[in-house]
């Protein structure tokens, strides 16, 4: 095949997550991959023997790139959203290295909603009506005038909280003074996308993207707010789950308006993208509708990534090798790549810090008792102090269970969760509890 990898190949994973914890376990597993490297990676991937931790920060192009270049470094692999925003792909590429991400032009359509918004509604790609604004005075006039105006985002990038789906213009007013006025999300917050609110279930679609062909892998579930029943506010995610029936039934509908519109984007030279396009969807109708059996596939957002915890909850499901299928995406061969997965279902709660998004937890130890063969722990914001496992983030570990079906991976994932402690841990209990309400419904 026209692009294989013909001989085993070293690889670096950038970031230090659990999104990235779960690349390198799924990538090591490949007869195709030597020496696996993680920059800057955490306590999880430090305590795995097959990968080695780079102390290298994301940000740090430079030094990324001397390190490849020393090492012989065959196939790199960009994990978080920030460094592909600011152009390391771009920056590796020129210095001879193969990389696995978009471009910063292509990785757009996820650091800028708004750009991301006309995308979607120059490709007939359903989204929720919406407006921009660039200051605090015309965007409070605009949700004053108009009764659909309640969701505002942050146009820029803000680590998955500068969303608020507002109830009435006043909440939505003092959404737009948080952003404009406080300033909480930077320049990030400099405009904002004024939506109207969609009413339905969310999944969400991680697509590879070769710059010709696209090739789904199986939809999940990600559940943002903090705590049970989706009250408290919104997080990088707290668990999920897949697969999703949702999809199964609306499998036809999404790629008539999802996936076929990207394909001719980038048939059609609209679109360059090489990599990973993770679409949020909302399958059902917007506010102002009345409520109908014809639902629509909305998208509500583009990442230019893997997601997380998405990325925890599909890894341990995937059969296929992953590696091939990355690589295919940098030689444009996607098309003669294919998915397998195993039948199991699967299920990720987050442990994070107690007051989790306002606060993280730091050197707290962690212990971690054997999980058992159908459960999985990837690491996020944890770090080994000598050989003493601590926390250092917000959200600290992500158990990942399989079972035959949803309800028993749900049920493996929360025994298993037990079996791992913090000082202040704390988790939702409600991961996929929706799902398998809907599974025993039928």
């Amino acid at each position: 095949m026209v692009g294989a990898i013909e001989s085993k190949i070293d690889i670096m994973v950038i970031g230090g997550g659990g999104r990235e914890h779960a690349l390198c376990w799924k990538l090591a597993q490949s007869p195709l991959s030597k020496t696996i490297y993680c920059a800057p990676g955490n306590g999880g991937t430090a305590l795995d023997e097959r990968i080695t931790n780079v102390n290298l920060q994301v940000s740090d192009f430079d030094g990324i790139a001397e390190f490849a270049l020393k090492n012989s470094v065959d196939f790199i692999v960009i994990g978080p959203d920030n460094p592909l925003a600011d152009g390391i792909v771009d920056f590796l590429e020129a210095k001879g290295l193969k990389v696995f991400g978009p471009t910063k032009e292509a990785a757009k359509l996820e650091w800028s909603k708004a750009h991301s918004k006309t995308f979607m509604q120059q490709n007939d790609i359903p989204t929720a009506r919406f407006e921009v604004s660039h200051d605090f005075e015309s965007a409070e006039k605009f949700v004053r005038s108009n009764v659909w105006a309640r969701v505002i985002k942050a146009d820029g990038l803000a680590l998955g909280k500068g969303v608020f789906v507002c109830d009435s213009a006043d909440e939505a007013v003092d959404a737009l003074g948080i952003i404009f006025k406080d300033g909480k999300f930077g320049d990030a917050g400099n405009t904002v996308v004024i939506e109207e609110k969609l009413i339905g279930d969310e999944l969400s679609l991680l697509i590879l993207v070769d710059g010709k062909n696209v090739l789904p892998l199986s939809a999940c579930q990600d559940h943002k707010r903090r705590y049970d029943g989706d009250k408290g506010p919104n997080t990088g995610g707290m668990g999920a789950y897949s697969p999703v029936r949702l999809y199964d039934t609306h499998k036809d509908a999404i790629k008539k308006h999802l996936l076929d519109p990207i394909e001719k984007s980038l048939a059609d030279g609209k679109l360059s993208f090489k990599g990973m396009l993770f679409a949020g969807i909302l399958v059902g109708r917007t506010e102002s509708e009345e409520p109908t059996t014809q639902l629509t596939p909305y998208v509500l957002e583009f990442n230019a990534r893997f997601g997380d915890p998405e990325t925890q909850a599909l890894m341990p499901r995937l059969k296929s090798d992953l590696l091939p299928l990355l690589w295919a995406c940098t030689t444009g061969t996607l098309a003669a790549e294919k998915v397998e997965w195993q039948n199991d279902a699967s299920v990720c709660v987050v442990a994070s810090a107690e007051n989790y998004p306002e606060t993280s937890s730091k050197g707290k130890a962690i212990t971690v008792e054997d999980l058992g063969d159908r459960a999985f722990l990837f690491h996020a914001g944890t770090q080994l102090d000598g050989d003493v496992l601590k926390t250092n983030g917000g959200r600290v570990l992500c158990v990942t269970a399989l079972g035959e079906t949803i309800e028993k991976a749900r049920e493996n994932a929360y025994k298993a969760i037990k079996k791992v402690s913090f000082d202040d841990m704390a988790c939702r209990s409600d991961i996929a509890l929706r799902e398998v309400g809907r599974c025993l419904s039928t």
